[in-house]
């Protein structure tokens, strides 16, 4: 009994020394060839009261004089993906990987719920907008949104136009509920032709439909089954334990205590904090016109957000300048899964203030 005791003990430190080995809170620099910070960089986790609650932030750039990019999140916080999966934006960006309230290292237990709503939401983000206007000198700033992040990044886009130089949605979304739809038909008919019966039993008991909405049911499998198909996070992630549980855990940047406040934050807001009124909004009868560049960037086997739907979306918005970018090798995240053509849009188009590179000009 003493040698299974001693083995299993063994087996438990053994996970938990690696973890905390991993688990050091500090922000990674960037090195020269020579293993010295790289001269002109930044890398740093700051905290910053926002509206009276203290929020985090990964800032990193190759040169801290490149434009701001303020990055919002989706239903949880993914920069830890940018181990796995760099993007590139550093070298020609700062980016700001801002930890919404209420989430990874900006969770905090005792945040009421009633100031997680949209309007908190969009204030924290043009508070957090001006905050890095007067830090870093830039008059007008760059504003990215993923998944969730889009529902928020647009409307507060919307809001005060003239602090960006343009709106950039990742995944985009549109109409939430429709698109559940799509993914939901699309889902069923996938396990029907493969000859799944036990998953069709599971998804035919909770059906998504526009009149009566989304079963509690179908939330509890929804991103298992996204991911198994490949129209979740990333196409070639099959698993949320190995593609994004892992990943997060081994993730040098943050504490053992951030990683748990990670996954506490996720298990209390669910597919996100603003869920009720991501699914009955339709930005494209909310939001019809804005008056800055907005970009969209679409990965074509997206069930997540809808491909579709936010291509409709884009076609009938009215804006000074759009450009919409499909790219054919991914679901959910092509800033992740296709970052070579993501920077070279960044670089030639965004950068420029230009569409040349997008899907189709007549669409402009």
């Amino acid at each position: 009994m003493l040698t299974i005791a001693a083995v299993l003990l063994v087996c438990l430190l053994i996970p938990a020394g690696v973890m905390l080995a991993r688990s050091s809170g500090k922000a990674e620099p960037f090195l020269n060839e020579h293993g010295r910070q790289l001269e002109g960089s930044l890398s740093e986790k700051v905290f910053v009261t926002i509206n009276g609650v203290m929020q985090g932030m990964f800032i990193k750039s190759k040169d801290a004089t490149n434009p701001v990019l303020l990055y919002l999140h989706g239903g949880m916080p993914d920069y830890f993906l940018t181990k796995r999966y760099p993007t590139g934006l550093e070298e020609c960006f700062t980016v700001v990987w801002w930890e919404q309230r209420g989430s990874g290292i900006s969770f905090n237990p005792s945040i009421p719920p009633e100031m997680m709503t949209l309007e908190q939401m969009i204030s924290d983000t043009l508070e957090l907008t001006n905050y890095l206007r007067r830090r870093f000198s830039q008059e007008k700033i760059y504003l990215m949104g993923h998944s969730g992040g889009t529902f928020l990044g647009i409307q507060a886009a919307a809001r005060v136009p003239e602090l960006y130089h343009a709106y950039l949605g990742v995944a985009q979304m549109s109409y939430q509920l429709k698109s559940e739809k799509l993914a939901y038909d699309y889902m069923l008919k996938q396990f029907r032709d493969k000859g799944n019966r036990r998953m069709v039993r599971k998804l035919e008991a909770a059906p998504v439909t526009m009149t009566d909405g989304i079963p509690d049911a179908y939330l509890k499998v929804r991103d298992k089954v996204m991911h198994s198909l490949g129209i979740g996070t990333i196409r070639e992630m099959n698993s949320v334990i190995t593609g994004i549980f892992f990943p997060s855990l081994l993730c040098r940047e943050y504490t053992l205590s951030e990683k748990l406040n990670m996954w506490l934050g996720k298990s209390r807001s669910g597919v996100s904090i603003l869920w009720d009124k991501m699914i009955t909004t339709d930005l494209g009868k909310q939001l019809p016109v804005l008056d800055l560049p907005v970009y969209f960037f679409e990965g074509i086997y997206d069930y997540t957000c809808s491909f579709t739907e936010a291509k409709s979306y884009f076609e009938q918005l009215k804006a000074p300048l759009k450009g919409f970018y499909t790219f054919k090798h991914s679901a959910h995240s092509p800033l992740f899964e296709e970052p070579e053509k993501m920077l070279r849009i960044m670089q030639e188009d965004v950068l420029a203030g230009v569409n040349n590179l997008a899907d189709a000009k007549e669409m402009v």
